[in-house]
């Protein structure tokens, strides 16, 4: 009851405070709706995994919205704000239908401030003809597949009764990977290892609950990254795109490269993970005494700083999420200056995080996890690793400048 009351929570204040990322003086209609779809997204209460693929499916349809409308006659091109709201429209409606009157309020809103005429209808119907293709093509990507998931036990032996995250993200169809398992790691380490023990004693003392070895900082960075919805990795992504001098094009990539990467990223971390179905810190140190190594004392009243998630540990995905983002940003940052990057936290009750290169916030993403007793050291390390992986290759193929969708060349990936 009290990690459903704490969700509930922590998902109310992520609503409102996804908002704020829209009050920058530079913001545009991409980064607008990224927020607006964001604030959906949240209220909606989809988990982390199905979230993330509903803002991949929504950015890909206004990316290729945006390219349909800009490579025509500049004399009778659809309106582009038309075309990016009837675009988020279409897809949050289909996806995310538990919001439709706040999605149709949010619409009427931005078609309230588009002058009537031939290029606002235009724009309606490109953005309405591109979200009908993403839409068509992630319906067979395997997310709606049957969850079939068999727990590791024994006869009579009690497992616990509650079904685990996603079971089925491994046999989703990726946008950019050539197979779930593209970017699989090799094995956690050996339970026998030098390398377990460390990875064991490191998360035991930082991430107990009521650990005396983890700084008032490191709390506040556990308490921070508690939270894992689109939004607050979407606010890293403002801190670029609001810069001066951006245009709508590359924002529209540059948010589909992120929202593709990003959804990758859970459909590889998911494969690793129940394909090793690696024990939690919380089950390791509770069981230190069967693991063969000496140097791995158990404690059986041992309990993490946040509640454990509900999915096999090994790799972390909050890291492969931080990784992939990272890699994006900096493929469309290329030689410029790296503008301070912000975000802030509902699991932190709003607070504001800073950091000065991409590096950095990696790296506190992956610390934050072992601060919170929910992740090995490892596994922040091979996550971020694999993290950026998939964000190369989603560099790769959507941030060339020439790169364009108008011929709905990334909707038809997913039917390949």
């Amino acid at each position: 009851m009290r990690q459903a009351t704490r969700t509930q929570a922590i998902t109310l204040a992520a609503a409102a405070l996804v908002g704020t990322f829209a009050l920058d003086a530079n913001a545009d209609v991409i980064t607008d709706w990224n927020t607006t779809a964001g604030r959906l997204v949240v209220e909606s209460g989809l988990g982390t995994p199905p979230a993330v693929r509903v803002m991949a499916i929504v950015q890909t349809a206004v990316y290729n919205a945006v390219g349909d409308v800009t490579h025509g006659d500049p004399g009778a091109q659809p309106s582009v704000d038309a075309a990016v709201a009837a675009a988020n429209r279409a897809t949050l409606a289909k996806l995310i239908p538990s919001r439709q009157a706040a999605i149709e309020s949010a619409y009427q809103t931005a078609m309230a401030a588009i002058a009537e005429g031939p290029a606002k209808l235009a724009g309606i119907g490109a953005g309405e003809q591109a979200a009908a293709a993403v839409l068509q093509a992630s319906a067979g990507d395997g997310a709606a597949s049957p969850v079939a998931y068999q727990p590791h036990t024994t006869a009579g032996a009690y497992v616990p009764t509650a079904l685990p995250a996603v079971p089925q993200w491994p046999q989703r169809k990726p946008w950019l990977m050539s197979s779930a398992a593209q970017f699989r790691p090799a094995l956690p380490p050996a339970l026998g290892s030098d390398a377990w023990a460390r990875n064991y004693n490191e998360v035991k003392a930082l991430g107990s609950k009521t650990s005396a070895s983890r700084s008032a900082e490191q709390t506040e960075i556990a308490r921070f990254w508690e939270f894992s919805l689109p939004p607050i990795y979407y606010g890293v992504v403002h801190s670029v795109a609001d810069a001066p001098g951006r245009d709508v094009m590359r924002n529209a990539r540059l948010f589909a490269a992120v929202a593709q990467a990003m959804d990758d990223a859970m459909i590889g971390v998911f494969d690793a993970k129940y394909h090793y179905n690696f024990w939690r810190p919380t089950t390791a140190i509770r069981n230190g005494g069967i693991d063969g190594n000496d140097a791995t004392a158990p404690d059986t009243s041992w309990t993490p700083f946040i509640d454990v998630p509900l999915h096999p540990e090994y790799p972390s995905a909050h890291a492969i999420l931080a990784g992939a983002v990272a890699e994006v940003l900096k493929a469309d940052i290329g030689a410029g200056r790296t503008p301070t990057l912000t975000t802030t936290s509902p699991s932190a009750k709003g607070a504001a995080r800073q950091w000065t290169n991409l590096d950095e916030f990696v790296r506190e993403v992956g610390n934050a996890r072992v601060y919170e007793g929910v992740h090995y050291r490892v596994s922040t390390e091979v996550g971020a690793a694999m993290g950026r992986q998939i964000g190369s290759l989603a560099a790769r193929n959507l941030m060339q400048p020439t790169a364009s969708s108008a011929d709905g060349r990334i909707a038809a990936a997913l039917d390949d």
